[in-house]
Parts: C-alpha cells; sequence; structure tokens
C-alpha cells in the first residue's frame, strides 16, 4: 500500500485536499497548484468560497491573477464530500486557546466529524494547525480506528511556517518539519511535501514535529518579552533601546536581533507558550520561563494605555487615532492584534478611539466596539481632530513624515521614530 501511495506521488498523480483556507492553507494550495498538483480547497466560509471561484484573492498579498492562475487545476468547496477524491487530506485549522488558557480543540474536532465518514484506504491525513505536543495521537487519531495506520493510512504532522507577507521566504522556500505515526507513514509524508521543492527535514515522530512548531514561536515570544521588558528599563533610564539594539547587532555571532512592540499577535506567538504551560502541567512541570514572556507581552497593550490615559488625563476632548489594526506591518491579518486590545481598553475608560489602516477597512465586525469603525482617511484636517495618535503597526505605505507634521502628538510603539528629536513624539 505504501509503495502504491508512494508511486503515485512521484508522478504527481494525486489530489491534495487542504481543508481551511485562510493565511496557511490558501498559499499551501497555490504553491501544490504551481506545482501541477491537483488541489481541492474546503472552507465552511461560503464567502472566501465564492470569492475564490471569481478569482478574487480576500488576503492583501495574494493578487487576483495569483488565484487565476490557481484555478487552473484547483477547485474549491464549502462542503466536504470530495475529501473522497482526494489522496492526501491536509488540515490547516486554527487552534486558540480557551479563556482559561487551555487548548481549544474544537476547529479539529469538527473538521474530523465532517470528514471521517469520506476518509478511506490509502490516503494521507496531515496536521498542519499549530499545537501541543500529542495531538495527533490525542486528537486526530480516535477518528481514524478503522484503519491499519501505517499499511493502509497514513498520518503524519508538518507544523505551518507561513510568515503572511514575507516575499523573502514563501513558503517554497523554508525547509518542512515532517514527522510519521510510524516509519511508513513518515517515507510517505517525505514524499508528499518533496513535492513543494523545498528540502525536507525528517523527525522521529509526530511529538517531535509538534514540539519543534512550539520552540520555533515560543523562542521568539522569550525574545520579544525581553526586548518589551528592557524597553521599560531603558525609558526610566532614559536611553534609546533601540540604539542599543542597532549597536548589539553588529555582532556577528551570538545575537539577533528582537525589537520592541505594543504587544504581539498572529495566530502563534500569543498562545503557543499557553499551549506548551498546559501540557507541561499535565506532567507536574510548570514553565516558568516561558509563562513569563507570555505574561510581559501581553501587558504590554495595557502599559501604552495607561499612559495614554495619563496623557489625556486633562484634556476636555479625548480623541484617539490608532494607526495599523494588522498585528505586523504590511498584511491585513488582524488576528490576535494588540491594537484592537488597545482600542477596547481605551474606549471602557471613555476614550475616543478611531484607525487607519490601509489593509483593513473595518473591524466593527470583530469586536463588541461602541460603534461600527471603519478606516479613516488620513489627510491633514482627520490627523488635527486628535489628541493624540498611536503608531501601533507601522506598515510601509504610511508617509510617516506627513504623519509627523501633521500630528499634534505621537505615541510611537514601534521605533518608526525611534532617533527623532521631537518634542511632539513619545517611544512606547
Amino acid at each position: 500500500m505504501k509503495n502504491n501511495i508512494i508511486k503515485k506521488i512521484k508522478k504527481k498523480r494525486i489530489t491534495i485536499g487542504i481543508i481551511g483556507l485562510g493565511y496557511v492553507g490558501l498559499p499551501l494550495a497555490r504553491t501544490f497548484s504551481k506545482k501541477k498538483i491537483n488541489v481541492i480547497g474546503f472552507d465552511i466560509d461560503k464567502k472566501k468560497i465564492k470569492k475564490l471561484r471569481k478569482g478574487i484573492s480576500y488576503i492583501n498579498y495574494f493578487n487576483n491573477n495569483d488565484i487565476v492562475q490557481m484555478n487552473n487545476n484547483f477547485a474549491c468547496y464549502s462542503t466536504f464530500e470530495k475529501i473522497s477524491v482526494c489522496d492526501a487530506v491536509i488540515l490547516c485549522l486554527p487552534t486558540p486557546i480557551k479563556k482559561n488558557r487551555s487548548p481549544e480543540m474544537k476547529y479539529i474536532n469538527n473538521s474530523m466529524k465532517l470528514i471521517k465518514k469520506f476518509l478511506k484506504n490509502n490516503q494521507i491525513l496531515s496536521l498542519e494547525s499549530t499545537t501541543y505536543p500529542g495531538t495527533s495521537e490525542e486528537v486526530i487519531l480516535p477518528y481514524l480506528k478503522r484503519f491499519d495506520l501505517g499499511k493502509n493510512f497514513f498520518l503524519i504532522y508538518s507544523p505551518e511556517r507561513e510568515d503572511p507577507g514575507n516575499k523573502k521566504f514563501s513558503n517554497e522556500k523554508i525547509p518542512k518539519v515532517v514527522g510519521g505515526y510510524t516509519k511508513n507513514c513518515l517515507m510517505v509524508g517525505y514524499e508528499l511535501y518533496k513535492l513543494m521543492g523545498t528540502k525536507i527535514v525528517k523527525v522521529s515522530s509526530l511529538k517531535v514535529a509538534e514540539m519543534t512548531k512550539l520552540l520555533e514561536n515560543i523562542y521568539r515570544s522569550v525574545n520579544i518579552g525581553l526586548v518589551n521588558e528592557l524597553k521599560l528599563l531603558c525609558q526610566k533610564m532614559k536611553i534609546n533601546i533601540f540604539e542599543i539594539i542597532d549597536a548589539a547587532k553588529t555582532k556577528p555571532f551570538g545575537f539577533q536581533p528582537f525589537y520592541p512592540g505594543p504587544g504581539y499577535g498572529g495566530h502563534c506567538i500569543p498562545i503557543d507558550p499557553f499551549l506548551l504551560s498546559w501540557k507541561a502541567k499535565k506532567y507536574n512541570f510548570q514553565t516558568k520561563f516561558i509563562e513569563l514572556s507570555g505574561r510581559i507581552n501581553e501587558k504590554m497593550p495595557i502599559i501604552i494605555c495607561d499612559k495614554v490615559k495619563q496623557f489625556l488625563k486633562h484634556k476636555k476632548q479625548k480623541k484617539c487615532l490608532i494607526i495599523g489594526v494588522a498585528y505586523k506591518k504590511n498584511v491585513d491579518d488582524m488576528r490576535e492584534s494588540p491594537s484592537l486590545k488597545i482600542i477596547e481598553h481605551l474606549e471602557k475608560n471613555k476614550i475616543i478611539c478611531d484607525y487607519y489602516d490601509p489593509y483593513i477597512t473595518e473591524i466593527g465586525y470583530l469586536r463588541k466596539f461602541s460603534k461600527p469603525k471603519k478606516s479613516i482617511k488620513l489627510n491633514s484636517k482627520n490627523l488635527r481632530k486628535y489628541n493624540i495618535i498611536i503608531l501601533a503597526t507601522d506598515h510601509d505605505s504610511i508617509n510617516y513624515n506627513f504623519l509627523k507634521k501633521n500630528s499634534s502628538m505621537i505615541f510611537d510603539c514601534r521605533g518608526r521614530y525611534s532617533y527623532s528629536k521631537n518634542h511632539n513624539i513619545i517611544q512606547l
């Protein structure tokens, strides 16, 4: 059975199903499609499916032509019957955390319930979602009891390494880590992902592959927490954290620059420390260092809001403009964005908040704001309406000289004005 599926893969005579056509699933679909492999996409969001069928992109760094070119060997559906014609099924689903910081597995569970009856012999099932070590065996495996894994069905885990908006590193250039439930599963997974045209890194188990993803993101969380804490100290010491980082990064070994900000966002970095700490408690182990970094980063939006409230304390009219609501620059991705947390907190304190983001036209449907919010026009007349401008996400398309000239006060959370001596710019 293993040899048969490997032969099909090598001849590119397979159909790959991708469940979840978001910031991970859609780029993955494009990569396989470019390699002349038939891809079927699945997403319960019917609006996404309609747009894709019309050749319309819903991700800002994907243009419509990318979608049109995919459609030569790409089809998409909001129902799951076509899983039965797929040779490989890849799950690209969200894995958020609950309020008690335990993992939320409902998206994986719900998808497995929907596709279970369409799964068949000689298929590959791969999970790419960021999750805790043991997920594949604890959550996915119970749905596969009727199969003989490693012989007539193949379970693998290959963590996504998508960096939204990064033009330098597409998923065709990033090495792919693959772990399998058995040696045969690993061999099949290796051949499947080799079709992407990138280097494949085989690891010994599903858990190793799952933990690899957490290590990559927790490494970033810890270092972001470090520079955010140092930024707060440096402010008290009246020294420039950005100048310090610029000097330190001239060292050619042993140092990698990380930069402070208003908190972290995206689907992985804010969540992964707590996924691992939850799992560690099952082994009677506390990840103190990792949890601390998460707490430091989570506090940053509140620290910024406290400084804004202090600045506006004696102002009659309290109006604030947030520049950028995406979690990082040059994308339209708002997942776990600190900007949204800043807006919510300020509005609870009766500070009027508007926003500008060149990639995101509306945010009212996402949160319970005092009123629906749409991106304002960034012109001199509008800028002068606000007591304070909070630069939360520093998109490259923004004219920062114009912003500086037309704003009464800027709280710079990203270091765009890190060397500016202007009295109307405060580093946060």
